[in-house]
Formats: C-alpha cells, sequence, structure tokens
C-alpha cells in the first residue's frame, strides 16, 4: 500500500490543540485507511510543523516512550502544555476525539 504522508501530517495537523487522537483513528481518517501501526511507523518521519505528540496509543498510553524516555517526557510535557488530562503516562479518554 502507498500513502501520501502530507495526508497523514495534514491529518495530524487537524487534531485541536488540547486534544488526541489514536494512531487507529489517524489510520481510519486517511483516504486509504492504514493501521495504526503503520501510522506510528509513518509519524516517526513527520516533519517539525507537525504535532506528533497529540497522536496516542488507543488506550492514551505514549509508545514512543519505547523509542525514546526522553521523547516521551517531551511529549508528556507538550500535551501538558495544552491542557491533556494525563495520569502519570497516559491520557486520559476525555481528550480523545474520532473525527476532527
Amino acid at each position: 500500500m502507498t500513502i501520501a504522508l502530507d495526508e497523514l501530517w495534514d491529518i495530524v495537523r487537524r487534531i485541536p490543540s488540547g486534544t488526541v487522537a489514536s494512531y487507529g483513528a489517524v489510520g481510519r481518517a486517511l483516504s486509504n485507511p492504514s493501521s495504526g501501526y503503520m501510522v506510528g511507523r509513518w509519524m516517526a518521519q513527520c516533519p517539525a510543523d507537525v504535532p506528533w505528540w497529540r497522536v496516542v496509543g488507543k488506550d492514551g498510553h505514549l509508545p514512543v516512550n519505547k523509542r525514546s524516555p526522553d521523547l516521551a517526557r517531551t511529549q508528556r510535557d507538550f500535551l501538558a502544555e495544552e491542557g491533556v488530562p494525563l495520569d502519570g503516562h497516559r491520557v486520559l479518554p476525555d481528550a480523545f476525539i474520532e473525527h476532527w
């Protein structure tokens, strides 16, 4: 399957500040739907202007922690600055959106 990464970046850019979307929800929003796993792989390449920190695991966890605990700390800091409710290393369900 081929994906236009520009479409992925545009979708992530549309996630409103103070909310998050799961990798799977972002994958379903693509014109050629894809799995959350693949979205996670592609997100590792995102440009600097894409709010990558607004994409989290379906249960609110921060999978980026597997790549880098420092990156996960940065993600938590960005989310907290935007007012996203966190419980330790997990985003609370109230912050999730499915469609935007």
